[in-house]
């Protein structure tokens, strides 16, 4: 075998949602986080489908750029990227690079828990609990979520549900689970993953949304919900989603169903969960902190074959 090019990552699950963290690609001149941003599609292209796609990666598998941080303010810089390119923002990431940092000594743990991370949104705060070497909580503040449109309908023969548009980390659409007959389980995951495609081909054409939700709120009153999303490319995300609970909770806040004080949790389809809480209202949104843990699933060492036939991967979804 021949070795052209080697890369190390850590690999971490969030609430069942998997990242890959790499520290070690190639340098390149950049003079902000932006301009790295703008970048690294195109100069690491490579490197993105060897570490995110088949055979060696798969199709929910998101990945995560540690770089030194450019503001003076924070601890750690970080780009998060899919197959198709970068993301603004991925709460999820955050939590896992927290995960990474401390419990691999690459980032030194503080007597109040409190750290920022850069990102190309900005710097975002994060508390992150240890004990015994370990990260057991990771809880981050949100930018604002805001409601942009209730009681929105799609002109299509099978779905005269009314959903809300709520912008968080990306625009969502959130459907009440109420509205359909399949329960958010496993045992009715090609139900659900029917009903997903339907919306997400009827969405497109008309509104620029980023995911779908199907939100169960009828346990409110016992504190919990219980919620499915599809990403745009009709993938199901692995975990409850930081922005799906935050759109969720954004729309449940601004129709009057609920009240700021308590937290509440948000199980996925296979019972993992996310806790969330309001923590303030301004003109620009709902704010929420979002907590969380991350488990080190793996640390890998991936290698480039040149002779290697599928060295750009493939996705089969």
């Amino acid at each position: 075998m021949k070795i052209q090019k080697i890369y190390s990552t850590t690999d971490v699950h969030v609430a069942g949602e998997a990242f890959r963290i790499i520290k070690d690609v190639p340098f390149i001149h950049y003079q902000n986080l932006e301009q790295l941003n703008e970048q690294f599609p195109h100069v690491f292209a490579e490197e993105i489908n060897l570490l995110l796609n088949e055979p060696r990666g798969f199709a929910g598998l998101n990945g995560c750029l540690v770089v030194p941080p450019i503001s003076q303010e924070a601890d750690a810089a970080v780009l998060f990227f899919n197959h198709e390119g970068t993301v603004p923002l991925h709460y999820g990431g955050i939590v896992a690079v927290m995960t990474a940092l401390l419990e691999c000594g690459q980032l030194q743990p503080r007597a109040s828990s409190e750290y920022k991370v850069e990102t190309v949104s900005g710097l975002i705060s994060v508390t992150a609990i240890m004990e015994k070497e370990e990260v057991v909580s990771v809880v981050l503040e949100s930018e604002p979520c805001q409601l942009v449109q209730t009681n929105v309908t799609l002109s299509h023969p099978h779905l005269n549900t009314p959903f809300s548009l709520v912008q968080a980390d990306q625009l969502y659409a959130v459907f009440e689970k109420c509205k359909i007959s399949a329960e958010i389980r496993v045992e009715e995951l090609s139900e659900l993953k029917r009903w997903g495609q339907t919306v997400l081909h009827a969405l497109k054409p008309a509104l620029p949304v980023k995911g779908a939700i199907l939100m169960d709120d009828s346990h409110l009153e016992e504190g919990r919900m219980k919620t499915v999303t599809f990403r745009e490319d009709q993938y199901i995300v692995r975990s409850p989603g930081f922005g799906s609970t935050m759109a969720c909770y954004a729309s449940l806040l601004s129709k009057g169903e609920l009240h700021m004080e308590p937290p509440f949790i948000n199980e996925s389809i296979f019972d993992s969960s996310l806790t969330v809480q309001a923590v303030k209202q301004t003109e620009s949104g709902y704010q929420f902190t979002v907590a969380s843990r991350g488990f080190i699933t793996g640390m890998q060492t991936f290698v480039l074959d040149p002779t290697d036939p599928l060295s750009a991967g493939f996705l089969l979804k």
